[in-house]
């Protein structure tokens, strides 16, 4: 075996391509606690992490499984409404333990703007949660809402109802006609902002 290879083998968890310790590095150095996102295809979760000399700290969570046990969410748990009432969520709790700054931390996830991950950021940064971010990576208003979802909706009815009970069986089943998905948003987003004791 070779004294002085040329090749560093990368740490284990690189390797499995679980963390960026470059990038890590740098969000440790900030001195802030992350707001860790994670997504898969059917659920989202939100995180508030302290970096401690013995190890991560987890102070608060918040998770798509929540929505639905707690504030009745009938939405599909991947998307970016439900993204966004995580990070309303987390950004709640946030402010109730007073914590009032954090900075992003979404991983090895690519970064895409106007998507799930970010709609994640603007719920946190809505309930009063400062997170240095750049303004055009936020989605917009209307996608926060699902009105792009209820539109896709609409016309599908319309034009194919075959293909539109199949791509919504299972939002049909929990209840919520996707072209109604903007409405209940409103609903359960009221019901996270009065059980912290405010509405918008």
């Amino acid at each position: 075996m070779p004294k002085n290879p040329t090749y560093k083998v990368p740490v284990r968890r690189r390797r499995e391509q679980k963390t960026n310790y470059y990038l890590r590095r740098r969000l440790l150095v900030s001195g802030l606690p992350r707001l860790v996102v994670r997504r898969s295809a059917n659920n989202i979760s939100a995180q508030i992490i302290d970096s401690l000399p013995h190890g991560d700290k987890v102070l608060l969570s918040a998770h798509t499984h929540e929505l639905k046990k707690k504030y009745g969410w009938e939405g599909h748990c991947g998307n970016i409404p439900a993204a966004y009432l995580i990070g309303l969520l987390i950004g709640l709790k946030a402010q109730k333990k007073k914590i009032k700054k954090t900075i992003l931390d979404i991983g090895l996830q690519a970064s895409v703007k106007n998507s799930s991950l970010f709609a994640v950021l603007k719920g946190a940064l809505d309930a009063n949660l400062e997170v240095p971010h750049g303004e055009d990576i936020l989605p917009e208003d209307s996608r926060i809402r699902g009105e792009h979802i209820a539109e896709y909706a609409k016309m599908l009815q319309s034009q194919n109802p075959d293909l539109y009970n199949r791509q919504f069986s299972k939002q049909l089943k929990r209840g919520v006609k996707p072209e109604n998905l903007p409405k209940h948003f409103d609903t359960v987003k009221n019901a996270i902002l009065e059980s912290f004791g405010g509405k918008k």
